[in-house]
């Protein structure tokens, strides 16, 4: 097994993994977190602000249980590209308007839940805005702002000494079985990575979700092999990664 040099997970583990969900959506409070509390797992949840404010007590709820609840900006905005974005597209944002977002949404969060996000999600995975010769990464914005940022449809994990924390792997992993998620793990194993889990929906069928029985069967698995795997929110294994690198 190539192991990073000069790095090791909590524990002794070979590898770390982050389960994290987008937009604060009604089932991930109905089926998800009752799958994860019972199996000790808990998870990092990248809120929509509508959604969260509807539901604020259980989410508060979910944080004061160890649930980290992380910066997904206030309105969601992605490229003009989705017809159902382009009243709210990216192209059309300045990196001020975007900082506004990171911001506000913070400003809210804090409010609402009274906690501090420390990790941000980028909205539909994209990471710029502006078109052209106004086009720009807002990358380096999240990393001023936040501990870590996590990306989106990537097909590997992160390696703990070359990974950038402001753009952190992230497997869209929603309809996966747990096989798949096995498989993903134990190649991070082999690595000494961080794999980090992206999901929306959780419930037994539909588009973007997460199937209840593969986290159900994958909660058993981590257990049986928590000498192996480090189960940690997005929080807790970026300041592994970033005190280990000694802050930078």
């Amino acid at each position: 097994m190539a192991q990073p040099e000069g790095f090791t997970w909590p524990g002794g583990a070979r590898a770390a993994v982050s389960f994290s969900f987008d937009d604060a959506r009604p089932s991930q409070l109905d089926a998800g977190l009752p799958v994860l509390d019972r199996h000790g797992i808990r998870a990092t949840w990248y809120v929509s602000l509508d959604a969260m404010l509807a539901r604020a007590p259980e989410w508060k709820a979910a944080a004061a249980r160890g649930h980290e609840i992380g910066n997904h900006t206030l309105t969601h905005p992605c490229s003009g590209n989705f017809p159902w974005a382009r009243a709210n597209a990216l192209e059309d944002y300045t990196l001020a308007r975007m900082e506004a977002e990171l911001d506000g949404a913070t400003a809210r969060i804090r409010e609402s839940l009274g906690v501090t996000p420390r990790t941000f999600a980028y909205p539909c995975g994209q990471t710029w805005v502006g078109r052209e010769a106004s086009f720009a990464s807002y990358i380096p914005l999240v990393r001023g702002k936040f501990l870590a940022g996590r990306g989106f449809l990537w097909e590997t994990h992160n390696d703990p000494v070359r990974c950038d924390l402001g753009h952190l792997a992230g497997f869209f992993s929603d309809a996966w079985p747990a096989d798949r998620y096995v498989q993903r793990i134990e190649a991070a194993i082999e690595h000494g990575g961080w794999a980090v889990f992206a999901g929306h929906d959780v419930g037994d069928d539909g588009y973007q979700t997460t199937r209840t029985a593969a986290l159900d069967a994958l909660g058993g698995w981590l257990a049986a092999n928590k000498a192996r795997v480090w189960v940690a929110t997005v929080a807790e294994a970026a300041r592994v990664v970033r005190d280990a690198r000694g802050g930078a």
